[in-house]
């Protein structure tokens, strides 16, 4: 069964006319693990996220809320942000192998190859926002 949205709880650090930031405090996945004060892999990140402000929202800054997005919207990030590159850097290898023979050089170019794919994701940021829409509830 699948989960109506994706959701994570938030709080406004500013507020524009045009958008909300909301500051989501992103967990590593063994967060919840007993022994992570001794491990140096867990933690948590302050992201950013930036939603519409739509005309009929009053949010003020330190308010809490969730920040939602439909599930489709997390799979279209996370085939866009792994597995595209993934797959581009996997034929690079294997089309360099095969026309070069030098398996030290394939590896440095399909790593390199990945570069000018995030700079155009980059250039492309404005576009994705419509795309990947993010949505605020109150609590």
């Amino acid at each position: 069964m699948q989960a109506e949205k994706i959701s994570h709880h938030g709080i406004i650090k500013a507020v524009t006319p045009e958008t909300i930031s909301v500051a989501i405090i992103a967990q590593s996945a063994c967060e919840a693990c007993h022994s992570k004060g001794l491990c140096s892999v867990a933690g948590e990140k302050e992201k950013i996220i930036e939603v519409k402000n739509t005309a009929t929202n009053e949010h003020k800054p330190g308010e809490a809320v969730f920040v939602t997005m439909s599930p489709k919207m997390g799979v279209k990030a996370v085939l866009w942000g792994y597995f595209v590159p993934f797959f581009i850097m996997l034929a690079t290898l294997i089309i360099a192998v095969k026309a070069t023979d030098n398996e030290g050089f394939s590896g440095l170019l399909a790593i390199a190859v990945l570069l000018p794919y995030y700079v155009i994701l980059y250039l492309l940021r404005r576009k994705l926002q419509t795309v990947f829409e993010f949505k605020i509830e109150t609590i």
